[in-house]
């Protein structure tokens, strides 16, 4: 099930449904996936040091054998920096319901290892835990945490040291969906992060499904109605904006949004200026029905414009399963594109933007459908893995239908469901090639891949890769590439909030060239990744200057300077360009 593109023939067609084979692996030391394919050619770019560092992780999907489709959904991972250390930790969810395996925080050592604090920090729930998103509500530099569950959405304060206070309840954050991918973001310019939570289906505990074969198999979205997203306004805490003189409070605004006036399968979910007119947007992956793209009106209210600006369907005028989301400027044009994964029986979506707040379907040009094998992928995102200047694409497989190829796994009850993941490498111009044969650790076992994050947790200036599976352990990817080029990592802050300023873009300039990024950690698929933005420069060794569009769309310029380090740029500390 994955990546192809219509080419019109029969034949072609046809060939695509039987490559519903392959996926990758998660586990500690499992058997090599068998592949058939060239020889592996080109650069390793990976190294996995799960079992180096200590990351003890092995994900509970509950008891098995009944089919429950929540359970098919998996749970997702964030990188970010608990107790303000300056080192990267890792939270990672469970679905094993209330009596299960409680979710873990592991927090980074001086020497790179990792501490599981799990116990007593406040983030270990036990649940049926789907997403993790990443922000500082209160705006006192510190990030907090919200979890998604099949049932509820949960609201965590940081108090320090990696200690967290559950406050859902009094902070109004009430949703008693089925909620998956979460995001923050400031859509009324009002300095306090808000938040829109991505809802699935109406689920029916009681409904059972069957294979084709006609052995029982969790169900599909289509024997379900879709449910609104929600999208909660935050009203800060009544103070002059250090969040220490009142309490965090979130009020519903989803109806009054219009977002909550619409329903649909909802799964992946990215925030970012995708009309061009300063505001941010939100754009929702939905499974099997057309994606959401709700564009800010200014006023509070949002209108879904995903047809008129291309991202509703493909260019066959399909509404494909649509999980997992990525956001990124693969032709250095200045404008942020949209790569969105789906069911390997279909083809991974690639949306180009230009001119300026429309899209187009730039899914055979850009390569990805030339894969060396097909998967369902969840988990996508884009960074530039090996510094070169050109952003690359990982995407994170696995069925959620039995009948897949993987064998001797050591993966039980969730073989039939397991592929390999995948690798491409971008030629900066808005092509990609698939590396997956020479990346082993990223794609050379079987997993039933959900969530992908990134994030440079050895702080050597390369961007590292935190993957979840279900029923499998998770893994932590060094980046080990080769003759890698020149960094640079930019951290925009709120100079009146201390913290880091949420959907900003950034601009780096050097000579002829330049680069764009996203400051949002929340993509992928109910996943968060580390804040900032983060660089390939290839041989460029000095910047111009960096240009910042902070999230009520106006602009500065910073100074330029030496590579290879971390800039803090602050909001007002620029010049006007």
């Amino acid at each position: 099930m994955r990546h192809l593109h219509f080419a019109g023939a029969r034949g072609i067609l046809f060939a695509t449904l039987l490559m519903n084979l392959c996926g990758c692996s998660g586990t500690q030391a499992p058997p090599t996936a068998e592949v058939h394919e060239e020889e592996p050619s080109g650069p390793v770019w990976f190294t996995d040091v799960t079992e180096s560092v200590g990351l003890t992780f092995v994900h509970d999907p509950g008891p098995t054998g009944k089919y429950p489709m929540p359970q098919s959904m998996g749970s997702g991972c964030a990188f970010f920096d608990c107790d303000g250390d300056g080192l990267l930790d890792i939270y990672l969810l469970h679905h094993g319901g209330p009596q299960g395996k409680k979710n873990q925080l592991f927090r980074q050592r001086p020497d790179g290892t990792f501490q599981d604090i799990s116990a007593g920090s406040g983030l270990d729930l036990a649940g049926y835990c789907h997403g993790v998103a990443i922000g500082d509500v209160n705006n006192d530099g510190k990030p907090d945490v919200v979890v998604t569950l099949y049932g509820g959405t949960r609201l965590f304060l940081n108090q320090g040291n990696g200690q967290f206070v559950d406050i859902s309840e009094e902070a109004g954050i009430r949703n008693p969906l089925w909620a998956m991918s979460a995001a923050f973001l400031d859509y009324d310019g009002d300095g306090w992060l808000d938040l829109v939570v991505v809802n699935y289906v109406d689920y029916d505990l009681k409904r059972e499904c069957v294979s084709p074969q006609g052995v029982p198999d969790f169900c599909g979205p289509s024997h379900f109605v879709g449910t609104a997203s929600k999208l909660f306004h935050n009203c800060g805490t009544g103070g002059s904006g250090e969040g220490k003189e009142g309490k965090v409070r979130f009020d519903d605004v989803s109806f009054a949004s219009g977002i909550g006036r619409s329903t649909g399968p909802g799964l992946g979910v990215a925030c970012a200026d995708f009309s061009g007119d300063g505001w941010p947007d939100i754009f929702v992956a939905n499974d099997g029905q057309p994606n959401r793209l709700w564009v800010n009106q200014h006023d509070g209210t949002f209108v879904d414009e995903a047809a008129s600006r291309g991202v509703a369907y493909t260019a066959m005028g399909k509404a494909f399963a649509g999980m997992g989301v990525a956001v990124g400027d693969v032709a250095s044009t200045g404008m942020l594109d949209l790569f969105v994964t789906h069911l390997g029986s279909e083809t991974h979506t690639f949306w180009k933007q230009g001119p300026r707040g429309h899209f187009r379907d730039w899914t055979l040009e850009s390569g990805v459908t030339g894969s060396k094998w097909r998967g369902t992928g969840f988990g996508t995102l884009m960074a530039d893995f090996n510094l070169d200047g050109a952003l690359d694409l990982a995407v994170v497989n696995g069925r959620v239908f039995r009948g897949g190829p993987a064998r001797d796994s050591g993966l039980g009850f969730w073989e039939t469901y397991a592929e390999r993941n995948q690798l491409f490498t971008s030629d900066g111009k808005g092509k990609f090639r698939d590396v997956s044969l020479s990346n082993k650790a990223l794609c050379g076992f079987w997993n039933v891949g959900r969530g992908l994050a990134c994030g440079d947790f050895n702080n050597d200036g390369a961007p590292d890769l935190l993957i979840s599976s279900i029923g499998g352990p998770a893994r932590l990817l060094k980046n080990t590439a080769p003759e890698r080029g020149h960094w640079l990592k930019v951290r925009a802050l709120e100079s009146k909030w201390k913290r880091d300023a949420v959907g900003a873009e950034v601009l780096v300039r050097a000579g002829e060239k330049q680069w764009l990024r996203l400051n949002n950690p929340a993509e992928s698929y109910l996943s968060s990744s580390a804040p900032g933005t983060h660089f390939g420069l290839g041989r460029t060794d000095q910047i111009d200057s960096l240009l910042v569009t902070w999230p009520d769309g106006s602009k500065e310029v910073f100074p330029g300077g030496k590579v290879d380090r971390v800039v803090e740029v602050r909001r007002g500390e620029g010049r006007k360009p």
